[in-house]
């Protein structure tokens, strides 16, 4: 091999002990050279050729999003929601008896999210599926006695046949009965007397037998009513007000009117297994 193709590929393909830019010296050394650089010239286009090839083999393919074409993870299945048997006991309803869906709700009369719910997403479920829901109001309570009192007058009500009514007009005073509440936190039976005056004139309001209502109050007839409800709530898995159960499934917290409407529908179409109803997302509760 010449001295002048020893020379090739130094520091940017400069023969060596040369200038940049310099030509091959004439004669046969130069002829040698110039031929190396051809061979050179043309393995390295085949290399670049063979290294494109690759290349192109091995990238991924990209489609219009960019994500390179790659199959989508398959989804997991969602386990179908549990369904629990929840009693409606002999508590207030609405519906008829024998309606394919019914909807069991844990509240609180000082639980603001209950108030929203009773307020706003109620009056659109009854409105919505009238004579397809059965609706069960039961006692959960959270804000200790003088939540308990409040649901007692409530019961009280129902047993002259005005539940709703009053039901309906504890949500109208709900501010008043929060300032009860604090009055107690603050005066303890003090309190709780002007509480129980407050509820008492409620009912008159509404044309209730005063005596008879007062007499159910004071002696606390329906308490051990109210604390069955709350237990019930816990031992069906209610961890907060208000809890509900369509056909059996709990949905938790003030849900928006679409999501009670999205497992009432699926109720409807036949999900009272659980296996149609749609997962529910947890909602804010008191």
């Amino acid at each position: 091999m010449s001295e002048g193709s020893r020379g090739r590929g130094r520091k940017g393909g400069r023969p060596e002990g040369g200038q940049a830019g310099s030509s091959p010296e004439p004669g046969g050394g130069g002829s040698a050279s110039l031929m190396g650089w051809i061979v050179s010239a043309n393995v390295l286009a085949l290399v670049a050729l063979g290294v494109a090839v690759v290349a192109l083999f091995f990238h991924p393919f990209v489609d219009e999003n960019g994500d390179g074409g790659a199959p989508a993870a398959a989804q997991p299945t969602p386990t179908p929601a549990a369904v629990v048997e929840v009693s409606v006991d002999d508590d207030p309803s609405w519906g008829p008896e024998d309606a394919p869906v019914t909807i069991i709700e844990f509240s609180e009369f000082l639980c603001p999210y209950c108030q929203k719910f009773a307020q706003e997403t109620l009056p659109q479920i009854k409105q919505t599926y009238e004579g397809k829901v059965r609706y069960v109001y039961r006692d959960f309570i959270i804000h200790g006695e003088p939540a308990m009192k409040i649901s007692e007058a409530a019961e009280c009500a129902d047993d002259q046949e005005k539940f709703w009514e009053y039901h309906d007009n504890l949500w109208e005073q709900y501010d008043t009965l929060v300032a009860h509440y604090q009055t107690v936190s603050e005066q303890g039976e003090t309190g709780m007397d002007a509480l129980a005056s407050t509820l008492k004139g409620y009912a008159s309001d509404l044309g209730l037998d005063t005596a008879t209502f007062d007499d159910c109050l004071d002696t606390g007839k329906h308490t051990a009513e109210v604390q069955k409800d709350s237990q019930d709530a816990g031992s069906y898995g209610v961890g907060g007000t208000p809890g509900f159960f369509i056909n059996g499934q709990l949905v938790s917290g003030a849900q928006p009117f679409n999501i009670f409407q999205q497992v009432i529908d699926a109720a409807l179409e036949g999900g009272e297994s659980g296996s149609a109803l749609p997962t529910v997302p947890s909602g804010a509760g008191g």
